[in-house]
C-alpha cells in the first residue's frame, strides 16, 4: 500500500512539474507575441509619418523625384511584408531606412527645406519613432532569445516538440542598412 501512494505522488509531481513547465513556455510564448505587437505598433506609426514627410520635401525639392519615389515604394513595399514574419518585415524595413536616409541627406542641399518648422517635426517624429522601434526590437530579439532556450533545453525540448513550440525567427537589420547613403547632386 505504501508503494502505491508514493507512486501516487511521484505521478502527481512529475504531472505539475510538466504543467508548470507547459505554462511557462506559453507565457514566454505570449510574450514574443506581445513584443512583436510593440514592433508593430511602431513601425505603423513610422508609415504614417512617412507620407507627411514626402509631401513637405515635395514643395522644396520637387526636381528630386527620384528619391521621393523611392521613399514612397519602400514605404509602400513595408506596409505589404508588415504581416509576412520578422525575415520580411525586417527586409522592408531595412529598405524604409535607407529611403529616409537618402531623404534626409538630401534634405542638407536645401536650406530652406532644413529651416521648415513642419519638416524638423516631421524629422524630429521620425526620429523619436526610429529609437522606439529599436527599443522594441531588442526587447522582442531578447524576448525570442528566452523563448527559443526555452524550447531548446533539456526537459523542455521533449515537450515542446510533442506540443508544436516551433523556434521563432529575431528581427535583424542587415549589413546594408549600417552602410552609409550616398547621395549625388
Amino acid at each position: 500500500m505504501l508503494w502505491l501512494i508514493i507512486l501516487i505522488v511521484i505521478v502527481v509531481l512529475i504531472a505539475l512539474y510538466l504543467l508548470f513547465l507547459y505554462n511557462g513556455l506559453i507565457g514566454k510564448k505570449n510574450k514574443v507575441d506581445n513584443a512583436w505587437s510593440q514592433i508593430d505598433v511602431q513601425l505603423k506609426r513610422r508609415h504614417d509619418l512617412i507620407p507627411n514627410l514626402v509631401e513637405t520635401v515635395k514643395g522644396y525639392a520637387a526636381h528630386e523625384r527620384g528619391t521621393l519615389d523611392a521613399v514612397v515604394q519602400a514605404r509602400n513595399a513595408a506596409v505589404t511584408a508588415a504581416g509576412q514574419g520578422p525575415a520580411a518585415t525586417a527586409q522592408a524595413e531595412n529598405a524604409v531606412t535607407g529611403a529616409l536616409r537618402q531623404l534626409f541627406a538630401l534634405s542638407e542641399a536645401y536650406p530652406d527645406l532644413k529651416a521648415n518648422q513642419n519638416f524638423l517635426s516631421l524629422q524630429e517624429e521620425l526620429t523619436a519613432t526610429e529609437g522606439r522601434v529599436a527599443y522594441a526590437r531588442q526587447f522582442y530579439n531578447d524576448s525570442v532569445l528566452t523563448y527559443n532556450t526555452g524550447i531548446q533545453t533539456f526537459p523542455a525540448a521533449l515537450i515542446a516538440r510533442r506540443m508544436h513550440f516551433g523556434p521563432r525567427e529575431y528581427f535583424e537589420a542587415d549589413d546594408g542598412s549600417r552602410e552609409v547613403p550616398t547621395v549625388s547632386f
